[in-house]
Parts: structure tokens; C-alpha cells; sequence
């Protein structure tokens, strides 16, 4: 960091401007992680192999101003490793220890509000291989205990695969192949389409009884092994047969433990043994050994059907089942019912009565009822008549028809409900009939409909009831179908009062209480209605919004209702802070405004709208301010190093101003930079002349950062009103380390901003970057690349497309940004040498020409030819080096000339000027290799440090 602070307190950078058009996103995938195999075209698709449980990374590249967006998703699925999430939001997508269910297409997204999103896609195929499984069947028909002589055994082998498994069979050491042994047949069953494998045994012999041994291969794609299962056939061999050591069912009492014993009786190779419930999950306090399960304290919620399995892999597993029963008894009601023949919901001397109780019993066929009156038993008779409803009518209810009721019959009666030989407690219900024993009456108190609450209070609804005994209340809603506050349609209340917390807007309506027919008077149901009114604060719009204005400027702010009530008497405040700026009240408008024409440095601040009405208040805020919109780092910057010292480097810096004209002009920028990691900030102010416009490109060059150390800078705008928001970004070291002292140029056109190579405005038409991987289906044959220089499909380059309607002779032109030299030794004679090559690719019958020029500072209109080469030279890359002593800044050109016809594509790859002559050894590839003609320019001038700057005009 001191080498780079010291370079600060010397001198200045040049801040520099160009116009830069705002781009849509581009985007490419690439990979990395342990991918298997990667097939660039398979039906116009991507693929990307990778085995399970290794981890997949994907990188999404993007260009795009502003910086777009990223976004990774997958095709019915998550492309997340944490399910719960469906999208990802990181340039890379990094799942560990891959599944199989995570495979299927990803595509990565990338969008920036200009044009369409750019979205690209990668199938990602996971490769597995489970262990084989072999199970033996006998023919249907002949299907027996034992696999005797002339019997027909099937052996199936069967493995989960991706891709699909291939199988081959052994007996002992001897490979099993059709057509080898004629009482042995190998075959694949149609439907099972290459998932199983079938060995046939055809009427068994002495030498089918033998250890067999299924392999299971993927042909060791991604390096995934064969897996083997074996399996010995004897005359033993035999499916499997279990018994259960317990009845069926089983009646317990909550809190007994239960065991269930399952034995085998038969099977070869010995079976095993496993437990499973009809309904859901063994209880987690099951405990297994081996064929017995035990529940140690057993409760009502344990019951159904357990069964056990046996399992030998030959023919079909055993099962056997048995049934739990719990004991239990539930739910105790009554009900009184008046004389059905009379039209009277009274209880009247000389009429009949009847009182019915109902229990839930498990399991219903041990409940017995016992009456009671008054505590003693109570007998069946001519005008006491107790009988027990049809269970399949009403289960589990009895009555006590009361004929011809007397004075002498008034008392309290009681229904016990038991199970037969005990272990529940048993249930007691008691109902008094007297000359009190009424039917039940609702009302509702004249002080409680309607009831007017506030949004989020506590509120009881009252319906008061009379008569005796007093039944059950049910409350619902009225005036539409929708649920209680509880969630349940229905909410009982045993007093008549309903309680709700929290009361919300939605709440608001009629709701009905009623009788039930439960503990009370089996009549019709009595009812009252209770409406609820609640009120609520008005909501309005904007909640928040921030306003950006220069001084000197106006600005408007409206609120507006969307809901309230009562939606009347509102009336509203505005407010600067705490100071009262206007009042007033609606009228018919559901909004109001509020206008500063001119704004100063004391109108700026939060401007709070209160609009009010009897439940409270809902508040619009603006935030009014002067700050400037923060600036925008453009990322497609290419960042060459080009510095002849070993152990820094530079940084070109560029940025737009977002919103530039919303505010007071920008009168600076301060820039803060810091080591990654580091706690302190380094600061200086840039000093802008001039208004920035709207996509303008602005350049600030970082020197003397320190190799290989990344960095960490925040850029400020300040206007007059002061600062305004910042952006951070990191930029990092990104060339070759190297003991070597020497600075370097490297191009690979990777980058969006094709290493800041621009198209030359003379010329008949354009270079074209591209890549074997995005290039057009119907790209011309027999010429051109079918790979970058690496030989990578998806590394780009730049090349000229000479079809139609290019003509013979017309010229495409690239020309390099420029690279300013300064004089290491002002006094000195020589000038250091560079380096200057390249590859290229010329390949088909009508390659044309392709020329390098070197353009110096000053003489733009003379360009010294410094390489050429015409004709084709193969289907293979070429590389071309050029010593070169520039003595001022300077540019490189390539031409590209259309030959007589349409096969004729000229590509080049990896531009490199590194400090030094070319090897000698590498000599006679300077001038005129392959048939290159031209001249080679020495120019040997004062030794020089290069800079790397932008071609732009001085701010």
C-alpha cells in the first residue's frame, strides 16, 4: 500500500471522458468443479456430465451496462442445494455433492432494464450407479416350496443408472453369454427397456445348482467402477414363509406395552425381517430386534395395522399382519328431547321425554350403559324405557324414554358409559329434569350489536342464553362462507361469549350464535345475529418515496387514500420535520398535494402527510434531498497490465453518472481505496470541469498498485448540496505472476470490451468475435476455425466472414487502443525492444490477405507496415512474431482483404507485446513465415515505461 500511496502524493492521474452508450446484457456459461465430460453440441445443447455426490460449479459470465443483474434457475426443480430456495443470485452456481434429482437444465439469466434479458441454458446430466439386485422367480404354474429338477428359474438382475446399465452374467468363473450353454437363455424383457436383465434357467440340472454373479457396468464413465451381486442357487433355494406369535387383533389399554413376535418357517437364503404401518411411520419409541417390535407404553394414536415382511429375494416377499386396538372412551354428550307427537318444546306432566347420551368408544362392541336416578340404578320398565340406539344409526348412544311424565319423576338421572373388563374410566353424565328443565333462549344485549371496535384491539361478542340446562353455543358467520378467527367454520362458546384477539379489517360482518343440540334441548336451534364494525386507520400511497432535485428547482408531492373508516371526517396535516406547513380536510378528493417551487438548502429534508381519521393516522413520507445518484462501474473494462516494473501494476478505472442532470451538477468525485481486508480508507478528491452527460464514460487510471494484491474502491459524488451515494467495487490482479521483470499485453478477446480494440470507421465492413460454441448453425464449411488457439470450442477470437455480400478486395480493419511510451532515461540512446505477436488462422481455397500496420502518435494518416500474409495455410493456428521500438504511443492495425470468394474466413487469437526481442530461435517466424510478405519496422528510440490509457479527450 505504501508504494501505491507514494505514486499518489506525486502527481495526479488523467481523469478522461468518452461517450458510452448504455448495452444490454450479454451472458455465457462456463464451467469448472469435476465435470466428466462436456459435449459442446448435442441437438443444439449444451451437456454437462458430472458424477453424484461431486460438486458442480457453474460460472455465469456477463457484460452489460449498467452491471446486469444475475439470476440462476432450474427446470422443475431448485437450483439451489438448499430446497426451500428456487433461485440463486450469484455469478456461480455451486452445488456440493450433487444428486441425481439435481440434474436437468439450468439457465442463468442476466438483465439490466435495457432490451431483453440475455439467458442462456446447460443441461447438467448426473451419472450413477446403485448396486445390482438379483431376485429369483419360478415359472407361473409350476410355483413350489423348493426348485426341483425340470422346474424353470428366472434370475432378474436389476440396477439404477445413468446412463443406462449394461449386465453380464457369471456362473462360478465361467462368463454366461446366449448361445453358450443351451439350457441357459439371457434376454432383456421389453418393457423394462435395458433396466433388468434376465438369466433363464431352462429345466434345472445338477450343474444350474452354482454361485451366479450379476455385473453391473456403466462402461467407467466418469470414472463410476462395475458393481457385482452374487447369488447361490441350490435345491435348497426357496421363497420365504413367516408366522406371527400374536393375535389378530390385539385389544390393549393405553400405556400397556405391547410386543409383536414375526418367525420365520421357511426360506433359502435366509429371509430378512421388517416391520412397517398400514397408516404412516412406526411410532418413534418402536423398538426393533430383529423380528420383534415392541411398543413400550402404547397410547390411543398408536392403533392400526403393523405387518411384518419377509424378504429373501426369491419369488414374493411374505407378509403377515395383525391389528392394534386401543381402548378408549371419548367425548361424553346428552340431550333432552320433549314429546315429538305435541307441537310444544316444553317438558309437561302427562307427556313423554326423552334424554339420549353418546360416548366414542374404541372398541364399540365392549360399551355398556348403566341409568341412574338420583344415584340409584335404574331398570328398564313400561314407562322407563332404556334401550341402545343402532350402532350403525347413532353409535354408541343410549336413551331413557320417560312415559307419561309425574311430578314423582323429577330428579337428576345419569347415564354411565363403561368398557367391558375395565382399565378406562369410565364416563358419568348427569342431566336434571325438574319443572325448571326449560328450553334455551338467545339474546343478544342491546348495548352489543353493533359493536364497534379499532383494528388490532381484543373484542368479546355476547349472546346471552337462558333456559336450563344451558346448551352449547355455536358461532359462525352470517353474511358469507368464509371461517372464524380460529380457522374452524363453527367455534363453541359454553357461556355464549366469543373472544377474538387481535381484531383485523377483514373481521368485519354479522356473525350468528346458536343453540346446539348438544347438553340441551334436542329442538329446533334458537339463533341471534351480533354485527361487528371494524374500524381502521386510513392506508395510504406513497408510504416512502425519496425525491432527487437541484436547488433552485421545484418539486410536488401527493398522498393519496386507498382505504379507511370511517371513511368520512378525514382531515390531513403536512409537516417539514416537526414544523406544521398546511391543514385541511377532505371534501370529495381522496389525495392531497404539496409543492415547493423553489427548493433551498433549508427545504430540503423529510416532508411527513398525515391523513387522519377517528381510528388514527396514515403517514406519506418524502424524503426531499439534494444527493447526486450513485455512479455506475463499468465492468467490461479490459484491464491490460502494461508496466515495466516487476512488482506493480495499474488499474484503468471507468464509470457512468447515473442520473447525472436530477441534481445540482457534479463538481467532484471522491475516490477511497483500500487494501482488501484493510480497515482504512485512502482519499482524494477528482476535480470534475464541465456538466457530465447521460451515458458518459469517465476514465481515472489506478498506478502503482501493488502486485498480486486486490483492492477495495468506493467512488463519492459531491455537488453542492454535498455528498452523495457511493459505489464500491473490488478489482483484482489478473495477470500471470512471474519472477520475470517485464510488462506485458495480453489479448484473448474473452472480454466484452474485446480489449478495448475498436472497429476502424474506413473500412468496407467489420471484424466479428465469436466463439465454435455460439457461432451460426449455418456457418460456411471448409473454412475458418473450429476452435480458439487453445483449442477450446468455447474460447473466443476475432475473425472476417467473407460471404455474401462481401466482394473481392473489400477491407476489415481492427485497430488496438493505444499505448503510451515514456522515456526510462532521459538522456539515454536506445529505446527497449518489445515483442509483438499473434496467431492466425487462414484456412480455405479463397483466403484473400491479412496485413499488421503500426500507427504512431501524431501521424495518423501513415501507418508502417510491419507483417503480411496471403493465401491459405491449413485448417491449424499459425503464430507470427515482430520485434518493434516504438518511439512515441502507438497502435497496432490488422486488415483483413475478402479474397475471390466465400471460403475464405481470417481469424486471430492471442495478441501479445511483451518487453524484450523475440527469441532467435523464433526469428523466421517474424517476417515472412507461411509465405508472409511485407517489411519488418525496427525503430529504436529513448528506453520506455508503458501506460495503459484510454484514446479520449482531455476533461
Amino acid at each position: 500500500m505504501g508504494g501505491w500511496m507514494g505514486w499518489w502524493g506525486r502527481r495526479s492521474p488523467t481523469l478522461t471522458a468518452s461517450c458510452v452508450p448504455a448495452a444490454p446484457p450479454t451472458v455465457r456459461i462456463v464451467h469448472a468443479g469435476l465435470a466428466c465430460n462436456i459435449e459442446e453440441e448435442r441437438y443444439s445443447e449444451r451437456v454437462y456430465t458430472i458424477r453424484e455426490g461431486e460438486t458442480l460449479e457453474l460460472s455465469c459470465l456477463v457484460t452489460g451496462h449498467p452491471r446486469p443483474q444475475i439470476r440462476w434457475t432450474k427446470t422443475a426443480g431448485s437450483a439451489s442445494d438448499r430446497f426451500q430456495d428456487s433461485s440463486v443470485f450469484n455469478e456461480t452456481l455451486r452445488i456440493a455433492n450433487i444428486q441425481r434429482h439435481q440434474g436437468g437444465r439450468y439457465y442463468c439469466k442476466a438483465e439490466n432494464g435495457l432490451g431483453s434479458p440475455a439467458i442462456k441454458s446447460i443441461r447438467v446430466d448426473v451419472y450413477y450407479l446403485d448396486d445390482p439386485v438379483v431376485t429369483v422367480h419360478q415359472s407361473i404354474g409350476e410355483a413350489k416350496e423348493q426348485f426341483y429338477y425340470e422346474r424353470t428359474v428366472f434370475l432378474r438382475c436389476v440396477a439404477n443408472s445413468n446412463p443406462p446399465v449394461r449386465y453380464s452374467w457369471r456362473r462360478g468363473q465361467e462368463v454366461l453369454l446366449q448361445g453358450s450353454d443351451k439350457g441357459v437363455e439371457i434376454y432383456e424383457p421389453f418393457f423394462t427397456q435395458g433396466e433388468t436383465k434376465i438369466l433363464k434357467l431352462k429345466n434345472l440340472r445338477p450343474q444350474d445348482y452354482a454361485n451366479y454373479s450379476c455385473i453391473a457396468s456403466v462402461r467407467n464413465v466418469c470414472s463410476i467402477p462395475d458393481k457385482m451381486v452374487s447369488f447361490r442357487l441350490s435345491n435348497r433355494t426357496a421363497s420365504p414363509s413367516i408366522k406371527l406369535l400374536v393375535d389378530d387383533p390385539i385389544v390393549v389399554n393405553p400405556g400397556e406395552a405391547i410386543t409383536l413376535v414375526c418367525v420365520t418357517t421357511g426360506g433359502e437364503p435366509a429371509p430378512s425381517l421388517t416391520w412397517v404401518r398400514s397408516l404412516g411411520v412406526l411410532p418413534d419409541k418402536t423398538v426393533l430386534n430383529g423380528g420383534t417390535l415392541t411398543i413400550p407404553a402404547i397410547a390411543w394414536e398408536d392403533a392400526g395395522t403393523y405387518s411384518c415382511i419377509a424378504n429373501n429375494n426369491v419369488g414374493n416377499p411374505a407378509k403377515k399382519s395383525t391389528n392394534i386396538i386401543v381402548r378408549a372412551l371419548k367425548k361424553g354428550r346428552f340431550w333432552i328431547t320433549p314429546d315429538p307427537y305435541h307441537k310444544d318444546d316444553n317438558i309437561q306432566i302427562g307427556r313423554e321425554v326423552k334424554i339420549s347420551c353418546q360416548v366414542e368408544a374404541v372398541p364399540s362392541e365392549e360399551l355398556t350403559f348403566s341409568w341412574f336416578k338420583n344415584g340409584r340404578p335404574l331398570r328398564s320398565s313400561e314407562r322407563m324405557v332404556i334401550t341402545q340406539t343402532d350402532p350403525d344409526v347413532s353409535p354408541g348412544t343410549t336413551n331413557l324414554d320417560i312415559i307419561d311424565l309425574k311430578f314423582t319423576d323429577f330428579g337428576t338421572y345419569t347415564c354411565v358409559a363403561s368398557l367391558k373388563g375395565g382399565g378406562i374410566s369410565d364416563i358419568s353424565i348427569d342431566v336434571n329434569i325438574s319443572s325448571s328443565t326449560v328450553p334455551p333462549n338467545l339474546t343478544v344485549p342491546q348495548e352489543k350489536s353493533p359493536l364497534v371496535t379499532r383494528e388490532g384491539d381484543t373484542i368479546e361478542l355476547q349472546c346471552q342464553v337462558t333456559g336450563k340446562p344451558k346448551p352449547i353455543i355455536l358461532w359462525s358467520r352470517a353474511d358469507k362462507e368464509v371461517a372464524m378467527p380460529d380457522g374452524a367454520m363453527q367455534s363453541e362458546s359454553y357461556d355464549g361469549t366469543l373472544r377474538i384477539v387481535n381484531v383485523s379489517r377483514d373481521m368485519t360482518g354479522t356473525y350468528r350464535c346458536q343453540t346446539s343440540q348438544y347438553n340441551g334441548f334436542n329442538v329446533k336451534p334458537r339463533e341471534a345475529l351480533v354485527q361487528l364494525i371494524v374500524q381502521y386507520p386510513p392506508a395510504v400511497e406513497p408510504a416512502f418515496v425519496e425525491l432527487r432535485q437541484g436547488q433552485g428547482r421545484g418539486v410536488t408531492m401527493s398522498c393519496r387514500v386507498l382505504r379507511a373508516y370511517p371513511t368520512r371526517v378525514l382531515s390531513y396535516e403536512w409537516r417539514l420535520g416537526g414544523k406544521l406547513l398546511r391543514t385541511g380536510h377532505f371534501d370529495v378528493q381522496d389525495s392531497t398535494e404539496y409543492t415547493v417551487g423553489s427548493l433551498s438548502r433549508d427545504s430540503y429534508g423529510l416532508y411527513n402527510c398525515n391523513i387522519i381519521n377517528e381510528a388514527g393516522a396514515g403517514r406519506c413520507s418524502f424524503l426531499v434531498t439534494g444527493k447526486a445518484y450513485a455512479p455506475e462501474f463499468y465492468y467490461d473494462t479490459y484491464n491490460p497490465l502494461w508496466q515495466n516494473r516487476p512488482r506493480v501494476y495499474s488499474y484503468s478505472l471507468q464509470w457512468t453518472q447515473m442520473n447525472p442532470d436530477a441534481v445540482d451538477r457534479i463538481l467532484a468525485y471522491r475516490l477511497g481505496i483500500r487494501q482488501a481486508g484493510q480497515q482504512r480508507w485512502w482519499e482524494q478528491e477528482i476535480t470534475v470541469n464541465g456538466n457530465i452527460q447521460r451515458g458518459e464514460l469517465i476514465t481515472y487510471n489506478l498506478t502503482e498498485l501493488i502486485k498480486p494484491e486486490a483492492y477495495e474502491v468506493r467512488l463519492t459524488p459531491i455537488t453542492r448540496f454535498g455528498e452523495g451515494d457511493s459505489t464500491i467495487r473490488v478489482i483484482k490482479y489478473s495477470g500471470k505472476r512471474t519472477a520475470c521483470p517485464s510488462g506485458e499485453f495480453h489479448c484473448g478477446f474473452e472480454d466484452g470490451n474485446i480489449c478495448l480494440f475498436t472497429q476502424d470507421d474506413t473500412d468496407n465492413f467489420d471484424w466479428t468475435k465469436q466463439s465454435t460454441a455460439t457461432r451460426d448453425t449455418k456457418y460456411t464449411p471448409n473454412t475458418g476455425p473450429n476452435a480458439d488457439r487453445t483449442g477450446s470450442k468455447e474460447g473466443f477470437y476475432m475473425y472476417i466472414e467473407t460471404s455474401r455480400p462481401r466482394l473481392e478486395g473489400e477491407k476489415a480493419r481492427l485497430v488496438s487502443p493505444v499505448f503510451s511510451v515514456a522515456p526510462k532515461n532521459p538522456y539515454g540512446a536506445t529505446n527497449t525492444a518489445y515483442c509483438f505477436s499473434f496467431y492466425y488462422h487462414m484456412y480455405g481455397q479463397h483466403i484473400g490477405s491479412l496485413n499488421v500496420y503500426l500507427r504512431l502518435k501524431g501521424q495518423t494518416a501513415i501507418e508502417n507496415p510491419l507483417w503480411s500474409s496471403s493465401g491459405n495455410k491449413g485448417q491449424h493456428w499459425n503464430q507470427a512474431r515482430v520485434n518493434i521500438n516504438p518511439p512515441t504511443s502507438f497502435q497496432l492495425i490488422f486488415e483483413g482483404i475478402r479474397g475471390p470468394g466465400i471460403e475464405g474466413d481470417i481469424a486471430i487469437d492471442d495478441v501479445s507485446i511483451v518487453e524484450g526481442e523475440c527469441m532467435k530461435s523464433d526469428q523466421p517466424a517474424n517476417n515472412l513465415r507461411s509465405g508472409a510478405v511485407g517489411t519488418l519496422a525496427h525503430i529504436r528510440l529513448i528506453p520506455l515505461l508503458i501506460l495503459m490509457s484510454v484514446l479520449s479527450h482531455q476533461r
